[in-house]
């Protein structure tokens, strides 16, 4: 099989393509063909060893896919050979083929394709997690999400629309703004052209903002936290800045401010049954046509440097694919 190979740490240009033996599932295990595996930023930081998971090299980057199982490991009950299904790792997807255990699996419907399927279950899991499961938000409530073109700041979007939220989308230019309304933004903040508290005091006035997701952190974090309300909640999702924000625990005693961290990956090993239940719904909205699943683009297992370098240059808007289909 063709396998994206990571056997140094550096940028997209130390990976390659090899040809490794197909793998055998193991005990509870599935041998899945990959058709579409999505790519997120922070494979730009495992394949440089700047992420919390560092892998045994060599590896292969890509934590979610769409496949088809082909064959079943031992004692591998509730799926079948023939099923499609959406495969969450947090590495691995970018082959052609690979063994994974049934509990990163979920079965896909019919209505959703190969695209959506592969690009929908770490970003948008991450965010239904994130707003529902942690900030518990409500209908009615101001959703403020910094980053708000990229493939979780989308996905933000349109689940905080989805459970009631007015939805206020933060990006760096006016283009990125217009793809966030797209999604159904109901208002929109260019940090790079106003100043973000500002804005935010403008768009809720006294009450103040409720819930912050924050997959940006670095100098945008501390503005936003500031523009909270009353018991407002904010969601620490990442940190594509670079940069770990600081904040001053005084402002979070004065409002009784809750700062939550979202480690999706954790979440998903602590309470599987949870997990299992909001994949299920993501599909099923999917399948309804409530989620689209924006695509930035979608490329060859052969062109996996350009399609990291959009990921480097924070350029995506929307979902990043490896198209292994061919």
């Amino acid at each position: 099989m063709k396998a994206l190979v990571c056997s140094r740490l550096g940028g997209p240009e130390d990976l390659s393509l090899e040809d490794l033996p197909d793998p055998v599932p193991g005990p509870g295990e599935a041998l899945v063909r990959v058709r579409v595996a999505a790519l997120n930023f922070f494979d730009t930081l495992i394949i440089a060893g700047r992420y919390q998971v560092k892998p045994e090299r060599p590896f292969s980057p890509g934590g979610e896919a769409c496949g088809v199982i082909e064959s079943l490991g031992p004692g591998a009950e509730g799926f079948s050979v023939g099923d499609r299904v959406m495969v969450h790792l947090s590495h691995g997807t970018a082959r052609e083929r690979i063994a994974v255990p049934l509990m990163r699996l979920a079965r896909v419907p019919d209505a959703v394709s190969d695209e959506v399927a592969a690009g929908l279950s770490i970003t948008y899991g991450t965010t239904l997690h994130a707003l529902r499961d942690r900030a518990a938000i409500r209908p009615g409530e101001t959703l403020v999400v910094l980053g708000a073109s990229g493939g979780v700041g989308l996905a933000a979007v349109e689940l905080g629309k989805l459970l009631g939220a007015r939805v206020i989308a933060c990006a760096s230019s006016p283009e990125k703004l217009e793809t966030a309304r797209a999604h159904g933004a109901d208002d929109l903040v260019d940090y790079r052209a106003d100043n973000l508290r500002e804005a935010l005091r403008r768009l809720t006035g006294e009450r103040g903002v409720d819930v912050v997701y924050d997959a940006v952190g670095g100098d945008l974090a501390e503005p936003a936290m500031r523009s909270l309300g009353w018991k407002g909640r904010f969601l620490v999702i990442g940190f594509a800045a670079g940069e770990i924000p600081k904040f001053p625990l005084n402002v979070i005693m004065l409002k009784g401010i809750d700062v939550q961290g979202v480690h999706w990956g954790a979440f998903v090993e602590r309470e599987p049954e949870t997990h299992r239940a909001n994949q299920a719904q993501l599909l099923a909205w999917a399948a309804e046509g409530k989620l689209t699943v924006k695509v930035h683009g979608t490329y060859p297992l052969a062109a996996y440097a350009e399609a990291l370098g959009v990921l480097v240059r924070r350029e995506a808007v929307g979902k990043v694919l490896l198209d292994l289909r061919g």
